[in-house]
């Protein structure tokens, strides 16, 4: 039986997909939010297999606190999964100071102090997964949430050196890059205020504000789906270092790479010439 630590738990997500499906397995699961009475119900349910813990991401002292005391109930965690996170429209010139260090808090730096709390456990049975969850944000960058999708860059360079150092205590690293999914990450969208410092932006953030509400609860991404396909990823014989989530997104990746490729190619000689004669 394995112990998963399963942050952003909350109804309707991926976090509790997950949760779902390490239960289905004969697995035992402590999850986390910021409102944990809304989990109760669901974790009576399973008794003493579930540990519903109240966390802010973004506060270490209660990361620490909440790590600790799923380590105690348990003896150890196995799988950490980094759900945690959300993102906020804004142009890279007009958004908000407090909006930006908001997002790379919640969506960076939360999940290195979870990291950093949960490893020395890890390390010192030699084993374990870190699940990250990116996006296909963190590969492809758009407008309107440029420091969302910054953000997610960094978890991707971070997690790529993570998985080197923690290959030799047996911790595995996976980046999930999920594209479009039917959870209710950006349902609050519909009553978030457009705040943009520069006005020339307001016409193009409202746009893409627009854009996501009317595509809540029509995305095509099935959350069960790809968390079985996570899963699947993890039990492979040689497990991938990422995996994106859903046909949008793996075709848009796809797309990212090829024209980079034929970019970088296109431009071999220009980058060959900048080494001494």
């Amino acid at each position: 039986m394995r112990t998963w630590f399963i942050t952003g738990a909350t109804p309707g997500g991926f976090g509790l997909t997950y949760a779902e499906a390490a239960l289905e397995l004969g697995d035992q699961v402590a999850v986390t939010a910021r409102r944990p009475a809304e989990l109760q119900e669901w974790a009576d349910q399973y008794g003493d297999r579930v540990l519903v813990l109240e966390l802010d991401v973004t506060d270490v002292a209660q990361v620490r606190a909440a790590v600790r005391t799923a380590e105690e109930r348990f003896g150890g965690i196995d799988v950490l999964v980094n759900n945690a996170g959300r993102g906020w429209f804004g142009s890279v010139e007009g958004a908000r100071d407090d909006v930006i260090r908001r997002t790379f808090d919640l969506n960076l730096f939360a999940v290195v102090e979870v990291v950093r709390a949960v490893l020395p456990g890890m390390r010192a049975r030699g084993d374990g997964w870190i699940v990250n969850m990116s996006s296909v944000a963190g590969l492809v960058s758009a407008q309107g949430f440029g420091y969302y999708a910054a953000a997610k860059f960094a978890l991707e360079g971070l997690s790529e050196a993570l998985r080197e150092e923690v290959a030799p205590f047996g911790v595995r690293v996976l980046l999930v890059e999920p594209g479009p999914f039917r959870t209710k990450a950006f349902a609050g969208f519909q009553q978030a205020p457009v705040d943009e410092i520069v006005e020339a932006y307001v016409p193009m953030i409202e746009g893409v504000k627009a854009a996501f509400v009317d595509q809540d609860g029509k995305q095509a991404g099935d959350p069960a789906r790809g968390v079985q396909a996570v899963i699947s990823a993890m039990n492979a014989p040689v497990p991938p270092q990422r995996i994106v989530l859903g046909n949008f997104g793996y075709d848009v990746v796809v797309a990212m790479h090829e024209n980079a490729l034929t970019e970088l190619r296109h431009n071999e000689k220009l980058s060959r010439s900048a080494d001494f004669s």
